[in-house]
């Protein structure tokens, strides 16, 4: 009698839920990590069905969350357009995510999808019905700026070739009054909306023409880390057909022993404690490229256009490519530490600034150094502390004419803010080394430093520093002005 008690308790139990406890238990089962797999899956299948309607137009993810729902070899690059930047009375600009190779691939190729989804109870991500368009409208406004400036400059040419020809050259830039410079938006946004962004259009495009950009130049998945349980896009695609294929059940255990059999397949390699192994350099001349066994490093001035200057790519073994990024002529190049783990033939020293990584035995101490940096959340004075140390280890190998190699465990971010404080605080307006010189005469702004991180993106098109670090770097040049003032 106790024991069949016993067994009808849980059915009264579940008989008496209450319709708070009943919904709750019904949305806990809806949100598994196996449904969440199952529907970026199905959102891809769509994602792969428009791409083949027009197979010319390359494939763009917008990161991070268009990452997850576009398999990596249908892939041809990708973007970042925050869908902060389209919110309702904070429309914004962005010259430090200016995505200008984007611009390159569209241009070239008549157009491009890009891929991005939003959070759930909206229709459409903010990024795609605001932030684009309004990256377009800008874009275009300054082609049609320079294409006018051009037109009144070779207007007096144009009407001397003009005597000398029937029709002379005024066809030329007869359409620089006609290019497309408005704002496109959906039919959603509402008429007052859009009349404040277009007024706000010819503000943004002086910030983008002053920060001195090149115009001959560079949902679920939104919030991956409280679901994903440490599973990565590229993880997911690889795996995909075991993990859908082992159902809700099984889902769980199996991403837990994809991602751990990774993290020991990549400490097995070293890719998070890499023995780098520095060679020296090889140089055909003092200006010239820079060449090696297998790979050539393409160096360019400033004024260069980042479209035909070619990055190292570095096979692995999962077949992946891995990309070191060349600033112009500076001699500093930006990557992440697993690039550093495979072989790297093409640098004379490293600056690691992985706080995950190791100082190998066999490098010496003027060919690598190690300064444990982490991100602005985890400690918002890190990058502070540790830029003296940075500045110089550089100033001391660019003195001798070295190539520094600047890492960090993505490539993207800590990298990216110490190139910026070398260059800023190393570097002349021209993209050349002077050891300081101009810095002295040169007033710290942040529209200074803005221009220079505008001509790294140019180069390093992964380039996405946080607005923490990027804080610190001029808190930093602020304190080393300040102290060459004294």
């Amino acid at each position: 009698m106790a024991a069949a008690a016993a067994e009808a308790e849980p059915a009264t139990e579940e008989g008496t839920l209450s319709i708070y406890k009943a919904a709750r238990r019904i949305k806990r089962r809806g949100s598994t990590l196996y449904n969440a797999l199952r529907s970026v899956a199905e959102d891809a299948a769509f994602v792969a069905e428009i791409a083949a309607l027009w197979p010319a137009l390359p494939l763009v993810a917008n990161l991070r969350c268009g990452l997850w729902y576009t398999q990596p070899r249908t892939l041809a690059a990708t973007c970042y357009f925050k869908s902060t930047d389209g919110h309702a009375g904070n429309w914004s600009f962005s010259t430090a995510r200016l995505n200008l190779h984007l611009a390159l691939l569209a241009g070239e190729r008549g157009g491009c999808i890009i891929v991005d989804s939003t959070r759930k109870g909206k229709r459409f991500p903010d990024s795609m019905s605001k932030t684009i368009p309004i990256w377009c409208s800008v874009l275009n406004r300054a082609i049609q700026r320079h294409r006018l400036r051009a037109s009144n400059q070779g207007s007096r040419t144009n009407s001397e070739m003009s005597a000398a020809a029937p029709n002379g050259n005024g066809e030329k830039y007869s359409g620089s009054s006609n290019w497309d410079s408005s704002v496109h938006l959906p039919v959603w946004v509402l008429d007052t909306e859009k009349n404040a962004i277009e007024g706000r259009v010819e503000e943004w495009t002086d910030r983008f023409e002053s920060c001195g950009a090149d115009i001959h130049s560079l949902a679920l998945g939104d919030d991956e880390e409280s679901w994903a349980r440490g599973l990565t896009p590229a993880l997911f695609w690889k795996h995909s057909y075991d993990l859908l294929d082992g159902g809700p059940d099984l889902c769980n255990q199996l991403v837990a022993d994809i991602v751990e059999k990774d993290r020991v397949y990549r400490a097995q390699r070293g890719e998070r404690s890499p023995q780098i192994t520095v060679n020296h350099l090889k140089c055909s001349g003092d200006d010239g490229p820079y060449f090696y066994e297998e790979h050539t490093i393409i160096t360019k001035p400033m004024n260069s256009d980042p479209s035909i200057i070619t990055p190292i790519d570095t096979p692995c073994s999962n077949n992946s490519h891995l990309v070191v990024f060349w600033i112009g002529r500076s001699n500093l190049a930006v990557s992440s530490t697993i690039q550093v783990a495979v072989d790297l033939a093409d640098v004379d020293c490293i600056l690691n600034c992985d706080s995950t990584s190791r100082l190998p035995s066999s490098s010496s101490e003027n060919s690598y150094l190690e300064i444990a940096i982490v991100g602005s959340k985890n400690d918002r004075f890190s990058l502070l502390k540790n830029l003296p140390k940075a500045i110089n280890f550089a100033q001391r190998n660019l003195i001798a004419r070295r190539k520094i190699l600047l890492c960090c465990q993505t490539g993207e971010d800590i990298s990216i803010c110490v190139a910026l404080a070398i260059i800023t605080r190393l570097f002349n307006d021209s993209g050349c080394f002077d050891d300081g010189d101009s810095f002295v005469k040169r007033n710290i702004t942040k529209l200074e430093m803005r221009k220079r991180l505008v001509f790294i993106c140019k180069y390093a098109i992964n380039a996405r520093p946080s607005r923490g670090n990027l804080r610190q770097v001029y808190g930093f040049l602020c304190n080393e002005k300040a102290q060459l003032c004294c």
